[in-house]
């Protein structure tokens, strides 16, 4: 196969999968093309018979690529997971079936981790925003108990050593206090694993409550409660594009039921 674009890029355009993860299917042998096992570096057109576990998958060409975005306000109690074996309720859970591909977390939030989470249907610009070269910074709002020292907040922004390598924070700002609790703002420019939690951790204070407020430009509305989600609206969808280098796609339309599904879950009950 020497013509076309690579497999993975094609499927995660699709809205099939990030790179990465289409790359491991591959690997492993569960993609068939043209009635071969495909393998790493393989390229097609997409008219080829592309077959997933034994599934021949439907690809929609479009003369002009399109995207959906969303955003989503994560409550605690919530994995990331489109499964769990302990049957804890998924982020995916909530948002709008889709007609064709499948939503692609960017990113995630540990379970007891609140507030935004980006999701689209195209595994390429999922695969850059979550990428660590594209140095986009998270901001959180978080609680601690603790005495937080000068000291303590200098050693956080210079580095200290946690047990996958040094990590820091590029920015903090003290919000209020209640009692032996002190809200804080922090930016850092990962999304290593608990890396907020585990770098006041650190510095023996206690985080007892977290909550992200803003992905790279993307901020959290506040009109948007706990456990509701909205679509990005173009001029922000293109803002996603442009940071990442990628070339912008239109925004796709919501259906008339997925605009039925957004206004019947704002006026749910707010999660807390």
């Amino acid at each position: 196969m020497t013509q076309g674009e690579k497999l993975q890029k094609v499927l995660a355009r699709a809205g099939l999968g990030s790179r990465r993860e289409i790359e491991g299917w591959i690997a492993a042998g569960r993609i068939r093309v043209a009635g071969q096992v495909a393998k790493l570096g393989d390229r097609v057109s997409g008219e080829e018979k592309i077959v997933l576990d034994g599934r021949t998958l439907k690809l929609k060409i479009e003369e002009e690529p399109v995207t959906k975005i969303l955003l989503y306000n994560k409550p605690e109690g919530e994995i990331c997971s489109a499964k769990d074996p302990e049957g804890r309720p998924s982020v995916f859970n909530r948002l709008p079936k889709l007609q064709s591909g499948r939503w692609i977390a960017v990113g995630r939030l540990d379970f007891n981790t609140s507030g935004l989470l980006l999701f689209t249907t195209d595994g390429d610009l999922a695969n850059k925003l979550m990428h660590p070269s594209s140095q986009i910074d998270r901001e959180y709002l978080v609680r601690v108990l603790g005495n937080v020292t000068e000291e303590m907040k200098q050693r956080l922004l210079t580095g200290v050593e946690l047990e996958d390598g040094e990590a820091n924070f590029t920015d903090i700002v003290e919000s209020r206090g209640e009692g032996a609790n002190r809200w804080y703002y922090v930016c850092l420019m990962e999304g290593r694993n608990r890396e907020v939690r585990r770098l006041w951790e650190s510095e023996g204070i206690k985080v007892n409550r977290l909550k992200r407020v803003r992905f790279g430009p993307v901020f959290m509305p506040s009109r948007l409660k706990v456990g509701q989600w909205e679509y990005l609206e173009q001029k922000d969808v293109d803002v996603l594009y442009d940071l990442v280098g990628l070339p912008r796609r239109k925004v796709s339309l919501p259906s008339q039921q997925q605009k039925a599904d957004q206004e019947r879950q704002k006026r749910r009950k707010p999660r807390r």
